[in-house]
């Protein structure tokens, strides 16, 4: 199955039944800037979870992932794929992509579960710092080739 490329609004998926909307988190229970806000401006819920999951440290580190039920139909998938906010020391940017492929290995089993189509933004290309010709093989292995629906969004 290809990724569907759409404009709009990653908040609002255009499909009916189960949805799942994906996006990148850090490692350092920061959320304030970025797409996280899009999604707070819609729903309290991720953003209370993922700060109470950070602070638990319960299973939380790179490459996991937290679902948060929004809707009846639809979850935020808080995925862990980003190391703190800013490049480190050799001038590498946060994003991890090992996480980002571990995570959506997740999201697939939680998508094949709940028989859910997966939408997102163009994950892990803003502020993490990653580009989208790594980012793309890692969605269509996961995802895409399980034949599990996924439509990316460009705002």
């Amino acid at each position: 199955m290809d990724i569907n490329y759409l404009t709009g609004d990653a908040t609002n998926p255009t499909s009916s039944g189960n949805k799942i909307i994906v996006h990148v988190c850090n490692d350092i229970g920061a959320w304030g800037k970025g797409f996280v806000m899009a999604i707070s401006k819609r729903w309290k819920e991720p953003e209370r979870r993922y700060r109470e999951w950070f602070k638990s440290k319960t299973g939380f580190s790179l490459g996991e992932v937290q679902f948060v039920k929004v809707e009846n139909d639809l979850w935020i998938a808080n995925l862990i794929g980003q190391h703190k906010i800013n490049k480190d020391e050799m001038g590498n940017a946060p994003i991890r992509y090992e996480a980002i492929s571990k995570g959506l290995e997740k999201v697939a089993q939680f998508a094949a579960e709940n028989d859910a189509t997966v939408h997102m933004p163009r994950i892990g290309c803003g502020l993490a710092g990653g580009t989208w010709d790594k980012i793309e093989p890692l969605i269509k292995s996961a995802l895409a080739e399980k034949n599990i629906e996924v439509r990316v969004y460009d705002f």
